[in-house]
């Protein structure tokens, strides 16, 4: 994989299918802190003034699923009604339990469903992340602590970045694009230098890079006054680029956020990043993509593959072997090495799910 450019994109955590990727996993957090065993399957859907939550959950309690949107809904500042969508939006709910013909595959310790998963690594960041998208998803967490803080910065918003490259190696930042809604009426006037001083300068020194400013361009049409579930109808699991490697990394069936872990659509795609991570911070490989592929209701995957595009420094058989010794690739056995059946999926849920060290599929083998 060599491209002269490469572009990778994210979005604020005030996104609409952000938003209900954050209420989806807010639900399968309440529900393991309840129930470790709980299972769950939650779909999200916003639009103007509207919440429809659907899927499945069966735990050994009860959960108020419209409570927890609505918390989740003020914690990502969607409180001003001109937005015309709030934590007051109306909220319907269906949601049933498991059927029993997937529980009696997963209750033995299967997969919950069929499926393949990817995980990838290089050595462009310290986080062992492709530069494109750990450079994309800063740039959205610095909108969006200056969305706190500056009132007249709204929800929603995204980034682009250009990345130049010489072989594997990042030379230069050709491009930033942002997008941000903004309150034109108390906006400074120079609120694009604003975005250029205090979003892109930092973000882009931290990476040891910088641009000057007729490199950025900021709200592409002009003006972008009102985001959200008003201007773009938000569904769970729609940003599973933006989730995994911005695109160079390949990525699999299924998205990751509503589901419990014992869904290897999420589980597997941890434990992949895992092994692909490991095996670069071990030197076997200056790029590195790991397959793995799955049956509804077996516990051992079905495939299993090891790609470092000519970049390998050891054997094709060393690295395999390197790779497959790290932990037991059973859905129980992922759930267990990870301690996977606790409430910390939330935080997943923006900036993407790899590269962020407090996360246990993140942690080098020592």
């Amino acid at each position: 994989m060599n491209y002269p450019q490469f572009s990778s994109e994210s979005v604020c955590e005030g996104h609409p299918d952000k938003v209900c990727d954050q209420i989806s996993d807010a639900i399968l957090d309440a529900a393991y802190t309840l129930d470790p065993q709980a299972r769950v399957g939650v779909e999200t859907l916003v639009t103007i003034n509207k919440v429809v939550l659907a899927g499945e959950v069966t735990l050994n309690g009860k959960l108020d699923f419209a409570a927890i949107a609505r918390q989740k809904i003020a914690q990502l500042d969607y409180l001003d009604p001109v937005l015309e969508f709030t934590d007051k939006s109306d909220i319907d709910v269906y949601i049933h339990q498991q059927s029993p013909d997937i529980a009696q595959g997963v209750d033995t310790g299967g997969a919950g469903d069929q499926g393949m998963m990817f995980g990838y690594a290089c050595k462009e960041t310290p986080e062992l992340m492709p530069l494109p998208i750990s450079m994309a998803h800063s740039l959205c967490r610095k909108m969006d602590e200056l969305q706190r803080v500056h009132r007249w910065i709204r929800p929603d918003g995204k980034s682009q970045v250009t990345v130049r490259y010489d072989g594997h190696t990042p030379v230069a930042i050709e491009k930033v694009v942002l997008a941000k809604p903004v309150n034109y009426q108390v906006a400074p006037a120079d609120y694009s230098h604003f975005f250029y001083d205090n979003v892109i300068v930092p973000v882009l020194a931290d990476y040891n890079f910088r641009i000057d400013e007729d490199k950025m361009i900021l709200n592409g049409t002009g003006k972008w006054e009102i985001g959200g579930p008003t201007s773009d109808t938000g569904v769970t699991g729609r940003k599973i680029v933006v989730d995994t490697y911005g695109g160079m990394g390949r990525i699999g069936g299924g998205c990751f956020s509503g589901k419990d872990t014992s869904k290897v659509d999420r589980s597997a795609a941890y434990a992949a990043r895992y092994i692909a991570k490991n095996i670069v911070a071990a030197g076997l490989a200056i790029r590195c993509e790991v397959q793995l592929a799955y049956a509804i209701g077996q516990s051992e995957p079905v495939g299993k593959s090891v790609e470092t595009f000519g970049t390998g420094t050891s054997e094709q058989k060393v690295i395999e072997d390197f790779a497959w010794s790290l932990l037991n690739l059973s859905p129980k056995g992922i759930n267990e090495f990870f301690d996977l059946r606790r409430p910390i999926y939330t935080p997943t849920a923006r900036y993407g799910h790899f590269g962020h060290a407090e996360y246990p599929w993140e942690k080098i083998k020592k």
